[in-house]
């Protein structure tokens, strides 16, 4: 199991993601839009430069779902390896087969 900090810390970035996300498009496509005046342009930069650098997408950490763990992490089941195959060898993950040979 993962620090409870660690994990809380990501879920309070994960809800700065989603309230600046509109912001954070619109002063982007504003400073990257060639057609207007670079004074403009420059502008929004620096408004994107004063949002909370944990408003961006990129500082989010994918978790596992199950124990919080950061690494080896299945986007698809949102779940770590581990987590996976204990869930998989239950019967617990629909259409997840152990593979025996």
């Amino acid at each position: 199991m993962a620090k409870k900090s660690a994990v809380e810390t990501n879920r309070r970035r994960e809800r700065l993601v989603k309230k600046y996300k509109a912001t954070r498009e619109r002063l982007k496509a504003i400073a990257e839009d060639r057609s207007l005046p670079a004074e403009e342009r420059f502008l929004a930069r620096l408004k994107l430069a004063e949002l909370p650098r944990n408003g961006s997408k990129t500082r989010v950490r994918n978790r596992c779902e199950v124990s919080g763990r950061p690494r080896a992490f299945y986007r698809r089941f949102r779940m770590s390896r581990i987590a996976l195959r204990e869930l998989g060898s239950t019967g617990q993950v629909p259409g997840l087969v152990k593979s025996s040979w």
